[in-house]
């Protein structure tokens, strides 16, 4: 009896003594955006309730900060055992730069402000586990690796957009995306509060926008291609309310991140002018846009508007303390102002020549106003038609055209071109990614992205201030898909603007990204997790053709099978390139020594006479989307009906190109058939007309050239076949492609040259 009562007595002891916090091991140093100078030392530092605070009064509110994280995981921190010193150092000229210094009795932090200050925080919490973060860690201690950071940002602006206009999102989340800036050491965020189908900012002057513009009376089901058209009969909207900004704006400032409002005009304004219709060209009443793209009922150039928007922009301003306000300016259609007596008076009293001058001086007059107020603006590249505002700072989004441009006339620029940061875009190729606008942007190639484009020499690159996500939100109705789209190609574009291109490494952040994972699980954050799926590519050498398999993670095995069966642990591992001499599937996967980690890579090639065979095209592909070059047109795999900016698609920007495909020799075919994109609401038209001809080795005409008929093939490809009755022997293919020209009034990308997307020409 005695016996049972000493054991219960041993257990409970035990069990108590389980109980006690344990300490946690230091973890290693995977910072993302990866610190320009890093040095890894010998031994550890010691965080828990005995470490002492030592700091300067100039960088006070960081040590505040850092107190709320720190008591929230051990309680009051009264400790003398080691300590953490905040510095003030004015010998450190750029405010944004930090020196981090762990050793085994004393963290130091370095800083000549308090954002300097903040943004060593914000590395030393990547030195902790992720459970510091949320303040979930059960713990006495934490070790920190002894190690020695210098660190200060490539680009002064680093920032994030988040259109809230076609889908609106709560107060809550907006806080949530503005920590996680933070912690990336991105410095703006860029809030899109206005639009055609929703006006989301309280303005009191004007009640109508609240009662009226905020709120559509249904919206579009499925994909802006899918014909015809359907909605869900539900209203929505909603707005923020001039408190609920004041939070938000403080928020951020508390994390050193700016918050720019934007305030569309003159284009994208149907939901003000379905508010107060007498600020439109026709004066008759319209509605707020229940579906996505460009809306020809624009802002009329008259007083009663400018006087409207001078007392919005009063509004805004008092709420917003930024330097910066961005009005828009984007995709304006002119067909109301050329119509318009308005306008019309307008063009003629200020000696204007045509609607593109009366952008420039809409967009200058605002401007004045902007400035007398002693801000400054920011639109969107279109601000650049008719003449440049003459403070404006530019957000290059059609390419870096404009950029340059802006560039050259001393201009300052923010690059945010569709190419690399339009993370409304599709992240992979699988085809259970859920809906998105179209385009095609991994992860690699967002990371690929250099902010400073190659037409600018030293001087000139001095005004690209930095770049931009984007994230508009017509195919995000909830705060988890934006988050699945934004994760983890935040990550990407924040070390882009921080990391100098010398010291960034694809591999090396692909480790980090793995490791960053755990961390967004910790703060709920529902990221797309593409790191375990396999590339595939074809290559051809001395016309004998391969196919070669990739995985982004390292110290794993890719297994594959030829024959269209699911790959096992039991497959062949994947060594070196594949011979493809037939037309195959291979499946593959990548596994670890228990199981698959990654969704099965399926790749269908169709092994046709082109294959292999020397191809050229008289105009490069624009370097936006290369594609795989030229070869890519004929190496046996077709790109993806939903995805234009994958591999397999060649982009050509206003351009009538010329292809030929040389065989070899003279071979006996039968057709010749090849595929478009048509996306009409990003500016993707099927070409004017193509026309095909065959020539045999002496360059002689088999057949002359023929102009091809389109057939749709699926809601964004259209097809052309070039398929005769008997089979004829040809050495030469050549195609002629008139691209569609600048897009019409009316159309989606109006008065802009149209893009020419082409797949697999496919030779049988």
């Amino acid at each position: 009896m005695n016996f049972k009562k000493n054991y219960i007595l041993l257990f409970l002891l035990i069990a108590c003594l389980s109980c006690k916090k344990s300490e946690v091991k230091a973890i290693q140093a995977q910072i993302i955006p990866a610190p320009n100078s890093l040095k890894l030392l010998k031994g550890q530092f010691l965080l828990s309730s005995e470490t002492h605070l030592i700091y300067d009064e100039e960088l006070e509110p960081v040590v505040a900060y850092w107190k709320s994280l720190v008591t929230s995981v051990f309680g009051l921190n009264t400790g003398k055992s080691n300590i953490i010193r905040f510095v003030f150092d004015d010998a450190i000229q750029n405010p944004e730069a930090y020196r981090l210094n762990v050793k085994p009795e004393e963290i130091t932090i370095n800083a000549s402000s308090s954002k300097g200050a903040f943004y060593a925080v914000q590395t030393l919490i990547q030195l902790l586990p992720p459970e510091f973060a949320n303040g979930s860690l059960n713990t006495d201690g934490i070790y920190i690796q002894n190690l020695k950071i210098e660190d200060e940002p490539r680009f002064s602006y680093r920032g994030m957009h988040l259109d809230v206009a076609r889908h609106m999102y709560p107060i809550d989340f907006i806080k949530k995306h503005i920590d996680m800036l933070a912690m990336l050491k991105m410095n703006t965020f860029h809030w899109h509060l206005t639009e055609d189908q929703g006006w989301r900012i309280e303005i009191k002057k004007y009640p109508k926008l609240q009662e009226i513009a905020a709120y559509r009376d249904e919206t579009l089901i499925g994909h802006y291609s899918d014909q015809p058209h359907q909605f869900d009969g539900k209203k929505y909207g909603g707005y923020y309310t001039q408190d609920e900004v004041k939070e938000v704006v403080a928020y951020a400032q508390e994390r050193f991140v700016t918050v720019i409002p934007e305030i569309e005009m003159p284009g994208h304004s149907q939901a003000a002018i379905a508010a107060y219709p007498q600020l439109g060209c026709t004066g008759e009443q319209v509605e707020v846009a229940t579906k996505w793209g460009v809306f020809e009922d624009i802002y009329c150039a008259k007083d009663e508007t400018f006087d409207f928007l001078e007392d919005v922009l009063d509004e805004v301003l008092e709420l917003f303390p930024s330097k910066y306000i961005h009005i828009g300016g984007d995709e304006a259609p002119k067909t109301r102002w050329k119509t318009c007596d308005n306008c019309q008076a307008r063009i003629k009293s200020e000696g204007l020549k045509d609607e593109h001058e009366l952008q420039n001086y809409f967009i200058t007059r605002m401007e004045k106003y902007l400035n007398s107020k002693g801000r400054q603006i920011i639109g969107w590249d279109e601000i650049l038609e008719g003449g440049l505002a003459p403070n404006a700072t530019v957000m290059s989004w059609r390419g870096t055209e404009g950029a340059v441009e802006a560039a050259k006339s001393g201009h300052n620029v923010i690059m945010t071109p569709t190419s690399h940061c339009y993370l409304d875009y599709y992240q992979s190729d699988t085809d259970d990614e859920p809906l998105a606008i179209g385009g095609y942007l991994p992860l690699e190639k967002v990371y690929s992205f250099n902010p400073i484009p190659e037409e600018l020499n030293e001087e000139e690159a001095q005004y690209v201030l930095g770049s931009q996500g984007n994230i508009w939100t017509e195919y995000m109705p909830t705060e988890a898909q934006v988050e699945y789209m934004a994760y983890p190609r935040i990550l990407a574009i924040a070390e882009v603007n921080w990391t100098k291109s010398e010291n960034k490494n694809y591999e090396n952040f692909v480790t980090r990204v793995e490791n960053f994972h755990r961390r967004l699980d910790v703060l709920n954050i529902n990221y797309a997790n593409h790191l375990y799926e396999i590339e595939g590519g074809m290559t051809s050498e001395n016309g004998r053709s391969f196919y070669e398999l990739t995985t982004l993670t390292k110290g794993k095995d890719i297994r594959y099978t030829l024959d269209g069966t699911e790959p096992t642990l039991n497959s062949e591992v994947y060594t070196s390139q594949i011979p493809i001499t037939e037309s195959v599937k291979i499946k593959a996967a990548v596994f670890n020594s228990e199981k698959q980690l990654g969704k099965t890579f399926t790749q269908t090639i169709n092994y046709h006479k082109a294959v292999g065979a020397k191809i050229t095209i008289d105009k490069e592909p624009h370097k936006s989307y290369p594609g795989s070059g030229a070869e890519g047109l004929i190496n046996g795999i077709s790109g993806s009906d939903t995805r234009y900016g994958d591999k397999e698609w060649l982009g050509f920007w206003g351009d009538d190109i010329e292809i030929t495909i040389d065989l070899g020799k003279e071979k006996k075919i039968k057709s010749v058939e090849t595929i478009f994109y048509n996306a009409n609401g990003q500016w993707i038209y099927i070409p004017d007309g193509v026309q095909i001809g065959f020539l045999n080795s002496k360059n002689e005409i088999v057949f002359p050239f023929v102009e091809q008929l389109f057939e749709p093939i699926t809601r964004n490809t259209w097809g052309i076949n070039f398929d005769y009755d008997e089979w004829f022997i040809t050495r030469y293919i050549v195609f002629k492609i008139r691209n569609y020209g600048v897009i019409p009034e009316g159309k989606q990308g109006a008065g802009n040259k149209a893009w020419t997307f082409i797949d697999e020409i496919i030779v049988n």
